[in-house]
């Protein structure tokens, strides 16, 4: 029998799971945004309409610095507390302020808020949460995993003791919290740094993130960020030109998942002052995968200036007009890629 397209079995419910022989891990019923339309889709795009992070899981965001790291776990915060959850942030290197928080709608007056030194102490402050969310996702986040050390550190300078212990305490703290994070529907999220491996050779692992083994093998979805590009503006004043660069584009690739397929990439985009900016992503994206020759929504020209797109998108209201154009071409695309075989005869 031939098996249902992606597009027709999306026809549903945004936040319905696609009914598939394979099991997903994670709990579907709420999806939580990246504020990426785009990563949302390549994370889950096959299992939910929307796509997004699902509850219950430990989710690994790592890459090189000034990757976006910290702004995406921020930006997946403050989705968490929109849909009624609450936040217990762990914050090692105490980057987290409220200026910054509010750019991703973020209320620090209302989370729980810990600088811990040690990787013993994230997990003791995992199990004696009690969130006030009942029902919803509540959010676990850490910033950053590579910040964190132990009690051996603290007196010892051998590098190779500190780096086995570290390792042997996260794979103990995930080992004992993973029943946790799925029994109460917790998400947890940290961002880690991505260190060369000085012993990979010609087919090894060149890149690893710090932590050890246990990180990786316990999350259930590892994005990894790329070296990020710049993004400049140019502006007349005064009859001269001026540049300056108002932020960076990534490209997340699903290094891992158990929530769907690996290996689907997205670009996203940040401002420095504003977070994720998924009008400019959307529009690019529709604007590379279409033959439309400029910036446009559901066929309509808006302009051949990207800046001049995304200020009508938003003085037109066209943001979810938009967005669900690019979800559909999304999805239209995956379905090229979708292997139709006869049913094995078992």
């Amino acid at each position: 029998m031939k098996r249902q397209s992606l597009s027709d079995q999306v026809k549903r419910h945004s936040t319905e799971p696609i009914k598939e022989e394979k099991e997903y891990k994670g709990n579907f019923d709420t999806m939580i945004s990246t504020g990426s339309t785009l990563l949302d889709l390549a994370i889950s795009g096959g299992v939910v309409r929307n796509g997004g992070i699902p509850g219950g899981i430990f989710v690994e965001i790592f890459g090189p610095s000034g990757s976006g790291k910290t702004v995406l776990a921020c930006e997946i915060a403050g989705d968490v507390q929109r849909k009624g959850g609450d936040i217990h942030f762990d914050d090692p290197e105490a980057r987290l302020n409220k200026q910054f928080a509010r750019i991703f709608d973020l209320n620090t007056d209302e989370i729980a808020y810990d600088t811990p030194d040690k990787v013993t102490e994230v997990f003791e402050n995992i199990r004696k949460w009690k969130p006030k969310g009942e029902g919803a996702i509540n959010g676990c986040f850490v910033d950053s995993l590579a910040a964190l050390s132990t009690d051996i550190e603290m007196d010892n300078d051998d590098g190779d003791k500190m780096g086995m212990r570290r390792a042997k305490e996260f794979s103990e703290g995930f080992r004992k919290n993973a029943r946790i994070l799925q029994n109460k529907n917790y998400l947890m999220v940290g961002t880690n740094q991505v260190r060369e491996n000085q012993d990979a050779g010609k087919y090894g692992v060149k890149w690893q993130s710090t932590g050890g083994k246990a990180i990786g093998f316990y999350a259930s979805l590892r994005l990894r960020a790329t070296n990020p590009d710049k993004i400049k503006k140019t502006k007349t004043i005064n009859g001269k030109k001026q540049d300056r660069v108002i932020g960076v584009e990534t490209e997340f690739e699903v290094f891992k998942s158990s929530i769907w397929e690996p290996y689907h990439k997205a670009k996203v985009y940040i401002l420095f002052d504003y977070g994720i900016d998924d009008i400019r992503g959307n529009l690019q994206f529709i604007k590379d995968n279409t033959s439309n020759s400029t910036y446009s929504v559901n066929g309509v020209s808006l302009s051949n200036e990207l800046e001049k797109a995304i200020l009508m998108i938003e003085e037109q209201g066209l943001e979810k007009k938009l967005k669900r154009e690019v979800i559909n071409l999304w999805n239209e695309i995956e379905d090229k890629f979708k292997t139709e075989r006869k049913s094995k005869q078992r």
